[in-house]
């Protein structure tokens, strides 16, 4: 009797701390939504998160965005960036996973250990280099820069996690349809792909917002701000030599996290099953 107290006292213990713990990290973003709510000039003197009067100005306002360039524009161009990329990132990464996992040619092993070693390599390092090729190219303020390099599976990250999910699929398959006349290619897009629907997702889901979120390597190719994305859009409500717009861009943030919130919460399902399955099997 006293070891079941005892038991049930920890499990009570561990379940308070996760709840703190879990409000303390909703806490910035439960701020982040009541701050947006609240006019200008008590976002940082009111003490509560909700405020005492609402106001919907801080979108209106927002949803203007600056000059002659509304908000509306950079949503656009986001979800224009992450939905290509994040296909063509699932698509080629998964060609590119199938190769090292189920065929033959020359020089395999090699290439994947190269393709392993540019994971320990900073993106940093490759900046430079890349701004210059890509100025070259004229692509610079075009959204090439950002898109391109997605269809050619330069992340090598995903690649690695659709290998691992690849090889755990049996090769009896592949034989049986190899057996039945099926080629190569068959194979992939008839038994490789549907089964890697989970790792698949995973991948579309973090490229989605790890695009939507990426701030350097849109500030270093777009220049003009008819091409701007969400995070560019935000940057131009801080002001470091005047007025800096407060409201308008807690609102304008506020609403930039909802397409990560609905992909994320709608993919839950398929994104834990991928990333535990990609786990265990290898």
């Amino acid at each position: 009797m006293k070891r079941k107290r005892t038991g049930l006292v920890k499990r009570l213990l561990l379940n308070l701390f996760i709840i703190a713990l879990g409000v303390g990290m909703l806490y910035p973003i439960l701020w982040l939504i009541g701050a947006s709510f609240k006019p200008s000039n008590q976002i940082f003197t009111e003490v509560s998160i909700w405020p005492s009067n609402p106001t919907l100005d801080n979108f209106k306002e927002g949803w203007r965005g600056i000059g002659i360039v509304g908000f509306d524009t950079f949503f656009k161009n986001s979800f224009f960036i992450c939905i290509i990329s994040a296909f063509a990132n699932a698509i080629f990464c998964s060609l590119t996973a199938y190769a090292f996992a189920r065929l033959k040619f020359v020089g395999k092993n090699v290439w994947f250990a190269v393709m392993m070693i540019t994971l320990m390599l900073p993106s940093h390092v490759t900046t430079i280099p890349r701004y210059i090729m890509f100025r070259r190219m004229g692509w610079i303020n075009t959204f090439l820069p950002i898109i391109v390099p997605k269809f050619f599976a330069t992340d090598a990250f995903f690649i690695f996690l659709l290998v691992q999910f690849i090889r755990g699929l049996p090769r009896d398959m592949d034989e049986s349809a190899t057996i039945d006349g099926c080629s190569k290619a068959g194979i992939y897009t008839r038994i490789i792909m549907p089964l890697t629907v989970p790792a698949l997702i995973t991948t579309l889901l973090f490229t989605f917002l790890w695009t939507w979120d990426d701030f350097f390597n849109q500030l270093l190719y777009l220049t003009s701000p008819t091409k701007y994305t969400v995070p560019m859009g935000l940057r131009l409500f801080l002001d470091s030599s005047g007025m800096s717009m407060w409201g308008p861009m807690f609102a304008m943030s506020t609403l930039s996290l909802i397409p990560a919130f609905i992909l994320f919460f709608s993919l839950q399902k398929y994104f834990v099953r991928g990333i535990a399955t990609t786990g265990i099997k290898g």
